[in-house]
């Protein structure tokens, strides 16, 4: 009987500690069909694999397809990321068509304190999507009043944290 490879004890050993190991599916399509692949390939190996909380990642990327008058290609990619939180972030960056959780198998227990963390990850990523949005629909005066808003807005949020974490 074969012993543990490394790549088995280092998944092994994180998924232990909260770690998760994942599959993530990822589709594309462009116009031009050489593009693809090299930008499948970039997105897996450079941005997705140097992304925050991720131990490692491997993908494989489908040979592209003509469809109509495009083209389309898709990658599966299994991830092992250091806690959940990681693949929150994945998930919003990235936008996966689909995730396949491989380990834990059973239940995922969270601290209190990660879970606050991943609340206020995705408060802070819903808050740059919408000031992307609105820069692009609101006059100037109503940006900044937004964004006025906003800035309050948390500023009283940390307030309300720090209060109570001195009762």
């Amino acid at each position: 009987m074969m012993g543990k490879s490394e790549v088995d004890e280092l998944t092994d050993e994180t998924v232990a500690r909260g770690g998760i190991l994942a599959k993530l599916y990822f589709d594309m399509q462009s116009e031009k069909q050489e593009d693809l692949q090299p930008i499948m390939a970039d997105m897996i190996n450079n941005r997705l694999l140097k992304s925050q909380g991720v131990v490692y990642c491997v993908g494989s990327i489908s040979d592209p397809v003509k469809i109509e008058d495009t083209y389309s290609t898709n990658a599966e990619v299994t991830i092992l990321v250091k806690d959940i939180g990681s693949l929150v972030n994945i998930s919003f960056n990235f936008v996966p068509a689909g995730i396949e959780i491989l380990k834990p198998s059973g239940e995922l227990r969270i601290k209190t304190n990660e879970l606050q963390a991943i609340l206020l990850d995705i408060a802070g990523i819903s808050i740059n999507y919408s000031q992307y949005i609105l820069s692009r629909v609101l006059n100037k005066d109503d940006y900044e009043r937004v964004m006025k808003d906003i800035k309050n807005r948390e500023e009283l949020g940390k307030k309300m944290i720090d209060e109570k974490k001195q009762e």
